[in-house]
């Protein structure tokens, strides 16, 4: 029922984790397809992908650009946009598919949902993160692209889709769905804190802020991406 889409950058070093997460599904005939699309990395993905039964695409760099061509080939009524390091903790297919015959049913109308925030870290400064993400996920229906996104395919095309945008193409397709057909789960989706590792934690959760901030004034998403790093 589920096609996967994961794009792929340099994600040697954690896509197999995130490709592991999704096997219970598989196995259960919930995720039919799962879908790499790689921007043109410098390691090498090929290994990670055949051993898993995944299927790869190549294509230039840039998410939405990736996520548009993968959703494009997907074959199945539903689809999971996942980041390369971001892993979904056990169970999360018992919700999403509660989820999904819910709307699949009619009981709902047609909405995407998105999974709780998490990061591979131990300490406050994760814990605190992790907070102000919920609180600004439950006031404003805004998830990152790092919290996946469940979609069914006939309101991902009715909205328009990802569009190639160098940056915030998360975002951007968040508004246009709209707080009404956005929904939170609560199974974690559990993200690689090594950029926060990198930059610091404040200094990384303060360009983020500050990326969003210029993408509301409208600035291109061309000169926020040197911003993002």
């Amino acid at each position: 029922m589920i096609t996967v889409i994961i794009p792929t950058l340099n994600a040697e070093a954690t896509l197999g984790q995130t490709l592991a997460a999704l096997v219970p599904a598989a196995v259960d005939g919930l995720i039919r397809e799962v879908i790499v699309v790689d921007g043109g990395s410098s390691d090498r993905p090929d290994q990670i992908v055949n051993e898993s039964g995944a299927n790869l695409l190549r294509g230039s760099a840039g998410r939405g650009r990736q996520l548009g061509a993968g959703a494009a080939q997907a074959r199945f009524p539903w689809l999971l946009f996942l980041h390369a390091d971001t892993t979904l903790e056990p169970g999360w297919e018992r919700e999403a598919s509660l989820f999904m015959q819910r709307i699949d049913m009619g009981e709902r109308p047609l909405a995407a949902a998105a999974f709780r925030f998490a990061l591979d870290d131990e300490g406050a400064r994760p814990r605190l993160l992790e907070r102000l993400v919920a609180l600004r996920c439950a006031a404003l229906r805004l998830p990152y692209g790092d919290q996946g996104l469940l979609i069914p395919a006939g309101l991902y095309h009715e909205v328009g889709g990802y569009r190639p945008l160098a940056l915030m193409e998360d975002v951007d397709l968040a508004q246009r769905l709209g707080r009404r057909r956005t929904v939170m789960l609560r199974s974690r989706a559990v993200t690689s804190a090594a950029r926060f590792h990198r930059e610091g934690y404040a200094r990384r959760s303060a360009r983020n802020l500050l990326c969003l901030a210029l993408y509301t004034l409208r600035v291109p998403t061309h000169v926020i991406s040197r911003i993002y790093g």
